[in-house]
């Protein structure tokens, strides 16, 4: 019986398959291209004695599938391999652009505070060395008082961090006496104004005495700078030739300054604040000799009594307000480029200046005229421009 059921199966022909059409929809699902070449290969009989083809299940499709979704979830999740990608939340963005903008508010407050200030004090007590070395004496010992208290953390320095440090505090030093003496003869708006020129001095530094090539972009920035502060200065009602040269040579002692520190200070981990506090205490200790030799303490006391006998201890304010405000404000400027990039600190050192001008010109009511307003506005203008084309240093 079995054989006989073998023999009639064998018999059966592609033929009698082919004559009889059955009504079975064909499935749409899955298509085998392979039958094709197969029936071009072989005859029908061929065909028909072969094993048929079929589909044992689908389960292994599935399986291959979701082996592949979970490799690719496995993969995604593996925390032995961190992403590049710095994805930073909203709430989160929104703190950090919210504490930039604290810096630079404090920063600019404290330096129009400082400015006010410093011209008071220089106006009853023409002396600009005692003042920069007091300015400098405050702000060391606030950090020294921090640092013994605990209140800032001590900054971990060695021998070759104050050796890479000394030349950036004589510039340092050199700077802020030469602003100081320009301040004690000009308008503040005045020497602020010849300070804004400090980027065609850096540009210029950099061109001629270390061989830095720049885009043409950045010399072109550089031609409303220059302009815009010589129309000013020939302008100026008040001019003076020593607060005049006293803002120039302050220029290109913070130039220096800024090339130094970025040459000599690659790879010292300290932060801004404690930068600018060794910073400070360094440019003491080479100041205070220079000052007594230049001006004295015998100048010194007599100068004292005279202004508060005609200020009175409104005086000694005033003094202490310039010396805490100066390390101040620069102390919150180092501690905002930890934060931002020297571009956007350029751009707020921009905006500095300008609060400074304005403000100056308003509460000292210093005459302007149209034309040297319109000199500042045009330095400031390629100042800003010079920001936009070109990365620098910190300014001052």
């Amino acid at each position: 019986m079995i054989s006989s059921m073998k023999c009639t199966a064998s018999s059966l022909t592609c033929s009698a398959f082919s004559n009889r059409k059955l009504s079975i929809a064909r499935p749409q699902l899955v298509t085998l291209p392979t039958i094709n070449n197969v029936e071009q290969n072989m005859g029908p009989s061929q065909l028909c004695s072969q094993k048929p083809l079929y589909l044992s299940s689908t389960e292994n499709l599935a399986l291959v599938r979701r082996r592949r979704v979970t490799e690719c979830q496995a993969y995604e999740a593996d925390r032995s391999r961190p992403l590049e990608i710095n994805i930073e939340l909203p709430a989160e963005e929104a703190a950090q652009r919210f504490k930039i903008g604290v810096y630079f508010a404090t920063w600019w407050a404290l330096n129009v505070v400082f400015n006010i200030y410093n011209k008071k004090v220089l106006n009853a007590f023409p002396y600009p060395w005692l003042t920069s070395t007091l300015s400098l004496a405050a702000g060391s010992l606030m950090m020294l008082v921090s640092w013994a208290t605990r209140v800032a953390e001590v900054p971990k320095v060695n021998l070759d961090f104050w050796k890479a440090l000394f030349p950036v505090a004589v510039a340092h030093t050199i700077g802020h006496v030469a602003a100081t003496v320009s301040m004690s003869k000009v308008a503040v708006s005045f020497t602020h104004i010849i300070k804004s020129g400090e980027p065609a001095f850096s540009v210029l530094v950099s061109r001629f005495l270390l061989g830095e090539a720049f885009p043409m972009p950045v010399y072109l920035s550089l031609l409303p700078i220059i302009g815009g502060c010589a129309l000013a200065a020939v302008t100026e009602l008040n001019f003076n030739m020593i607060g005049f040269m006293g803002a120039m040579i302050s220029n290109l002692a913070f130039v220096f300054r800024n090339i130094f520190s970025k040459k000599g200070m690659k790879g010292m981990s300290v932060s801004g604040m404690n930068y600018y506090a060794c910073l400070s205490i360094m440019s003491l200790l080479i100041l205070t000799p220079f000052a007594i030799a230049v001006e004295g303490p015998k100048v010194w006391a007599a100068g004292w009594q005279t202004a508060v006998s005609q200020i009175g201890p409104n005086f000694v304010w005033w003094v202490a307000a310039q010396s805490v405000f100066y390390h101040l404000y620069n102390q919150v400027s180092y501690m905002s480029l930890d934060q931002i990039s020297p571009l956007t600190f350029s751009i707020g050192n921009t905006m500095k200046r300008i609060s400074v001008i304005v403000s100056s010109i308003l509460i000292f009511h210093t005459p302007v005229q149209p034309i040297n307003a319109l000199g500042a506005a045009i330095a400031i203008l390629g100042t800003f421009l010079y920001s936009q084309v070109h990365s620098p240093l910190p300014l001052n």
